[in-house]
């Protein structure tokens, strides 16, 4: 995971930021995803990072509760995210705008496959997905800090996506690129590993960590003409 940051030191990506621009509409990314960032990039949206300072226990709101499921874990904690970036946004005094949060599960029937600890986790999680049909949760939330156009919005992305059965050879080289580390599932698609897979249902956006589709149509509201 990357050293959590109380502002972004990068220029705004996705063109020329909108903050400070009269009409221009730009939003905030509490995400340290660089997908996440990649992918708004690709939608043609101004963003900046929203992300938690060193007071912050961002690792504490992926806890799963017991009996939880996956659907329901990945919408949760997507919703709790969103709440510290509403606190993080005027604890900052930063100009209001729509904030944008995510978050990403990879789910065997009714498991939560979270991001690896260590390289026996990485190896327990490829060998559950290998040859067979896994689920990727992403959950996307929007709110609007305003006070004058306070709002709030939220969609559930579900993907199937089937491997092929993988040898120990293949995972021990999976491990040993440091690949699954921060990724949830203990893969990412985008990489070697998309030659295990071969079928996918639903979102390959939403497989890398944020439905464009559905993203577009939640910030349609917000003033986002995509």
């Amino acid at each position: 995971m990357t050293t959590p940051e109380t502002t972004s030191s990068l220029p705004p990506r996705g063109g020329a930021s909108g903050l400070g621009r009269p009409g221009a509409a730009h939003l905030y990314l509490a995400s340290q995803s660089p997908r996440r960032r990649q992918l708004l990039d690709q939608l043609g949206l101004p963003h900046e990072l929203l992300l938690p300072g060193a007071d912050e226990d961002a690792e504490a709101l992926e806890a799963v509760h017991d009996g939880e499921l996956p659907e329901s874990y990945c919408a949760r904690v997507t919703a709790a995210k969103l709440d510290a970036a509403l606190l993080r946004l005027t604890a900052r005094g930063l100009p209001p705008a729509p904030i944008l949060c995510a978050d990403t599960t990879v789910a065997v029937d009714d498991l939560i496959l979270g991001k690896p600890a260590d390289d026996a986790d990485a190896w327990r999680m490829l060998r559950l997905l290998s040859g067979r049909t896994h689920r990727v949760i992403t959950a996307v939330a929007v709110a609007q800090s305003a006070p004058s156009a306070a709002r709030r919005a939220a969609a559930l992305s579900v993907s199937q996506v089937a491997f092929a059965p993988l040898s120990d050879a293949q995972i021990a080289r999976y491990v040993a690129s440091r690949e699954p580390f921060g990724k949830a599932g203990g893969y990412a698609i985008q990489s070697q590993a998309a030659a295990w897979i071969a079928t996918i249902s639903g979102s390959y956006s939403g497989i890398m960590g944020l439905p464009l589709f559905e993203t577009a149509q939640l910030l349609k509201p917000f003033g986002f003409d995509l």
